[in-house]
């Protein structure tokens, strides 16, 4: 059974966010998909059910190493990518059916573009969790921004958007992966999206941590940048239309780019993340 790894969020090999992408081609078993993903060792595999290559749904699920998630964004645009690389699917509109729900996915050469599930701010942090939510991280509340409290926000996976003042705090922020599991457990989430403001170069720069599903930091993350935009959408820094850009894993020392754009659509908003990937490796699953 042939599966791949792609470096997704990146033009570049060996930077970008690796994905395992699996094709399968018989039926698994949930046990044998999360031995895989625990092979290949990645944050995330993805693993391409059968499809009609006439049609334009493709069923996606997706696992760590320490079980399986409804939605992973770097993953899905490693799937597309893949795909279209391969010529199994060309350029247009496809869904991507996802335990999180269909989604649009639209293939533009090597532009993968994703649409997420309709945002939804959660809930925003008491004091007492703001606090832990710094101190987990060696950090202070005092780093944070003015009028910017750290709120739980979903685009099909729920994630706890935590700004810091700075690019240099971003970078020296140190987490205790004990403490951050807990309190993502406690809150009901995949983890934490820090993210200090950006340049000219980028809308902002993003560290990414999910201890609890046993990803200590992940260095290009679409569902936590789909996120991050609407965040900063209530906070109104962003505005509908433009295109947005992310920088995250320079913690990693894997540099990516994420891109995202927020659509209005009456009295509701259309969130999509974009980027593209590249193969790094092929091979074949002996089973």
């Amino acid at each position: 059974m042939k599966a791949f790894v792609m470096d997704a969020f990146s033009e570049n090999l060996f930077s970008g966010n690796q994905a395992g992408v699996v094709l399968v081609d018989r039926e698994l078993s949930d046990e044998t998909m999360l031995k895989i993903a625990a092979e290949f060792k990645h944050s995330e595999t993805a693993f391409i059910q059968p499809f009609d290559r006439g049609g334009n749904s493709i069923r996606i699920r997706y696992f760590t190493p320490a079980g399986e998630v409804e939605l992973c964004g770097h993953a899905t645009v490693a799937s597309f990518a893949l795909l279209r690389k391969l010529e199994l699917i060309g350029d247009g509109g496809y869904l991507a059916d996802t335990a999180a729900g269909r989604l649009n996915i639209t293939v533009n050469d090597r532009r993968i573009w994703m649409d997420m599930a309709q945002p939804r701010l959660v809930k925003e942090l008491d004091a007492a969790e703001i606090s832990e939510l710094y101190s987990a991280f060696a950090l202070s509340v005092s780093d944070g921004i003015e009028g910017c409290l750290p709120q739980i926000i979903t685009t099909g996976l729920s994630d706890i958007i935590m700004p810091v003042r700075s690019r240099e705090l971003l970078l020296s922020a140190v987490q205790d992966t004990s403490r951050v599991s807990a309190l993502s457990y406690k809150l009901g989430c995949v983890g934490v999206h820090m993210f200090a403001p950006g340049d000219e170069s980028c809308t902002a720069y993003c560290s990414n941590f999910a201890p609890l599903y046993g990803i200590p930091e992940e260095c290009a993350t679409g569902t936590a940048n789909g996120a991050l935009t609407y965040y900063l959408h209530l906070k109104g820094q962003i505005t509908a239309g433009q295109e947005n850009s992310f920088i995250q894993g320079e913690h990693m020392h894997r540099p990516s780019k994420v891109l995202s754009m927020l659509i209005e659509n009456g009295n509701s908003v259309l969130i999509r993340i974009g980027g593209t990937a590249v193969m790094s490796m092929e091979c074949d699953i002996k089973l």
